[in-house]
């Protein structure tokens, strides 16, 4: 109570009490009003938010108008960065690496087929199919095969934001190539809103009252469903001399429903159309780093430099420039401009001191500098530090641990590329593989649910790898021993390899040996686990060893 509140007490008790009452019920009001975010994130009255003035609107508003300039400078840091190009060159490598082939899996038991007849289906299938994605005629520009247009569309998906795959069909069949599919891998700047620089625009049928928009070359109607895409016939900012003719593709066909057009990308938003680029959340980051390095860097170049320069009397007229920089390196005749050069001696004018400049260059902070920044960006980029920059200096546990939280993602990606690319184009090949008669496949086109048991595959790429093998070795044999996994799983995972393959494969090999009369001393299974644990019990002991020794200073122990 302050003073006026005492004086009230004492004329009046219940005027004071009614006065304490309300300013509780002031205090309690006050207290519901800054409750929740109102004291944190969505405070306007504490100092550091005062000046934080963020505004959010549509995903068309947010995304779509700025991904021109997105585009444009990831691009710019791909071909200047060199965390950039690690960061996508990264992804693109473990995501899809050599190409995500196919592994045929169909539900046989709901077909009424037999394992026999079903393993020799599949096999039937994956030739068919090798047969048509090994061979550069599935592009339409017969440039890549279709793992390496896996590669390039990855590739535009992280550096664009998108990637755009038109599926074509080829008339004229060969007989070396009896398909007619067609991919064709087209930038991201090419699906575009027509004759706009805007980023939409309304388009009105003729005898219809609804109203189609264009976001950024996507048409959607009323309802929000993608109806169509514009695909320009150039690069619309381009300056080439080139016409520029907009093609309206169907997203779906009208009679099958299957899709005309692939889009690529990762949706951050509900009702998002286009993709963001890989890098726009550090942008500015790894540009700054960029240009810190390369001013490192030049500031280390001119330090390397060493420059004498000597007062004379009688000025520089006639002796004029004396510098040692070989003529055809020379920037200028001018003789009162000054270059560096190695051991190089300039004269100056009269009443000119000497001045030698020390940058005191590389900065010793620059390593450490660079790596914490290395770090705040593979954070956001879902790549540990040690990935990022390729420099595994850590311990086996701790550079494990990173590899398994970067392939969380990597999966993850590669998930994505198989439902949205693979797995359409593998259902659309089998479509004209069982219309053509080359694969047999009764009620294909009769039941959707006998064409998805049809359908049924898996996409394996590349491996994760391994930073010690035994300890691998044995930890995988672990978990088949206790049923957590399968030796097809632990194979894939291992070398991206075929279990079954491998068997066959051992088999014949034994044939051989055995017909050679070649004695087999291979290690009984037991024996061979037990020498795994015990080596690998003494790579933990060796870790420990270090540690107590002081040691651990982040030197790798594979």
């Amino acid at each position: 109570m302050n003073i006026i509140d005492k004086a009230v007490e004492v004329i009046s008790p219940k005027a004071a009490l009614e006065r304490q009452r309300a300013k509780m019920n002031l205090e309690l009001i006050k207290t519901f009003q800054n409750s929740g975010y109102d004291e944190a994130g969505a405070s306007r009255s504490k100092n550091s938010m005062r000046g934080w003035i963020a505004s959010s609107k549509t995903p068309q508003e947010d995304i779509d108008k700025n991904l021109p300039t997105l585009r444009q400078r990831s691009r710019s840091l791909y071909m200047s960065a060199p965390l950039a190009v690690s960061a996508i060159k990264t992804n693109r490598t473990n995501i899809v690496g050599e190409g995500l082939r196919l592994k045929s899996s169909i539900d046989y038991e709901f077909l009424g087929m037999t394992k026999e007849a079903a393993a020799t289906w599949q096999k039937q299938a994956e030739r068919e199919f090798k047969l048509w994605a090994e061979s550069k005629f599935c592009d339409s520009t017969r440039t890549n095969n279709f793992y390496e247009i896996q590669q390039a569309a990855v590739m535009s998906w992280l550096m664009n934001g998108d990637a755009c795959v038109i599926l074509e069909y080829e008339k004229k069949k060969y007989t070396f190539y009896p398909y007619g599919l067609r991919l064709r891998l087209i930038e991201s700047d090419r699906v575009s809103t027509p004759h706009s620089t805007g980023n939409n625009v309304n388009l009105y049928a003729k005898d219809q009252e609804t109203k189609n928009r264009i976001y950024n070359g996507v048409e959607i109607d009323d309802n929000g469903k993608i109806v169509a895409y514009h695909i320009c016939s150039t690069y619309p900012n381009s300056n080439l001399r080139a016409e520029k003719k907009w093609t309206r593709v169907k997203a779906f066909g009208e009679k099958t429903g299957t899709p005309n057009v692939l889009m690529i990308y990762e949706t951050e938003r509900a009702e998002q159309c286009r993709g963001v680029p890989y890098l726009a959340p550090v942008i500015d980051s790894l540009k700054q780093l960029t240009r810190y390095s390369e001013a490192e860097q030049m500031a280390a170049v001119i330090n390397g430099f060493f420059t004498v320069f000597i007062t004379s009397e009688n000025g520089t007229s006639e002796m004029g420039f004396t510098g040692v920089v070989d003529e055809e390196d020379a920037v200028t005749n001018d003789n009162v401009s000054y270059e560096l050069g190695p051991g190089m001696v300039n004269m100056l004018n009269p009443g000119e001191k000497v001045e030698i400049a020390d940058a005191k260059r590389p900065s010793t902070n620059f390593d450490a500098f660079v790596t914490a920044l290395s770090k705040y960006i593979g954070a956001a980029l879902e790549i540990p530090v040690e990935l990022l920059v390729k420099n595994f200096n850590s311990s086996y546990s701790a550079s494990r641990a990173a590899l398994l939280e970067a392939w969380k993602a990597f999966r993850m990606k590669r998930a994505w590329l198989a439902a949205d690319l693979c797995q359409p184009i593998y259902e659309i090949f089998l479509v004209e593989a069982i219309s053509s008669g080359r694969l047999k496949a009764p009620g294909f086109f009769l039941d959707p649910m006998i064409k998805k048991a049809y359908c049924g595959a898996q996409w394996n790429g590349p491996a994760q790898g391994m930073i010690d093998p035994v300890k691998e070795v044995s930890a995988a044999e672990k978990r088949i021993q206790i049923g957590l996994s399968t030796r097809q799983k632990e194979t894939v995972e291992m070398n991206g390899g075929d279990f079954e393959a491998n068997v066959a494969q051992l088999a014949r090999e034994n044939e051989l040996l055995k017909a050679a009369g070649i004695n087999q001393s291979a290690a009984k299974p037991a024996e061979g686990a037990e020498k795994f644990k015990k080596e690998g019990e003494n790579d933990d002991e060796e870790d420990e060893d270090r540690k107590s020794a002081g040691a651990g200073d982040g030197t790798d122990d594979q």
